[in-house]
């Protein structure tokens, strides 16, 4: 059976908010026919990975909403999941507010150490062509986020970028972009798969001016 667990005590999420959602974690509580039951040659990566997260649950990974219909919305992979001031935000959600503002051709939504919040939002966009950056921009695309998700939810950082971090298949490294955002460049790996290894230099002097 799925159960939504709270991700910080493990414990079954009981409470629901506003919307008569519960927002947490998706676990497995019994077993069920054709489930993995170990790494070859690592069990233990299998236990820490899946069954000693949670204790007595199988543990998928997803952070997930069950609305008041009882239906289960995964909202991403907990890596990829931001939780702002305790609100667990899915950064494919945010992407997709982004993308949907006529002058945004590609968005990459990365989350970053904040003293107050926790952790905040920082987006890296890619313009249609036609579309210039200005603070008008920066002003409707934070607009767009609260009006599709909620304030809570807005970028505290956005960024204009002539592209993104991507490999030759076309897959955005968002593992370089959270390493500039949080002030790790030191610690960046391997780029020369990118498609375009200079536009992560291009990315960390454009977040360090914002952040003057």
């Amino acid at each position: 059976d799925p159960v939504v667990l709270d991700s910080l005590t493990g414990q079954p999420v009981t409470e629901r908010d506003e919307k008569a959602k519960l927002t947490g974690v998706l676990a497995i509580a019994q077993p069920w026919p054709g489930m993995a039951r170990t790494c070859l040659g690592d069990h233990e990566r299998y236990m820490k990975t899946y069954l000693k997260v949670y204790d007595g649950y199988y543990f998928t990974g997803d952070s997930v909403v069950q609305d008041k219909d009882g239906f289960y919305w995964i909202i991403g992979r907990v890596d990829d999941v931001v939780n702002v001031s305790g609100h667990r935000i899915g950064t494919a959600e945010v992407e997709s507010a982004l993308v949907a503002h006529a002058a945004v051709a590609q968005a990459a939504v990365v989350g970053y150490a904040h003293e107050i919040k926790g952790q905040a939002i920082a987006a890296f966009v890619m313009l249609v062509e036609g579309h210039d950056e200005s603070p008008d921009l920066t002003k409707q695309l934070k607009t767009i986020v609260r009006q599709e998700i909620g304030g809570f939810a807005a970028p505290d950082l956005i960024v204009v970028a002539p592209t993104l971090p991507m490999t030759r298949s076309g897959k955005i490294m968002r593992r370089i972009l959270r390493k500039i955002v949080n002030n790790e460049v030191d610690s960046l790996g391997d780029t020369s798969t990118l498609a375009d290894p200079s536009i992560v230099d291009v990315l960390i002097e454009k977040v360090g001016a914002l952040r003057k």
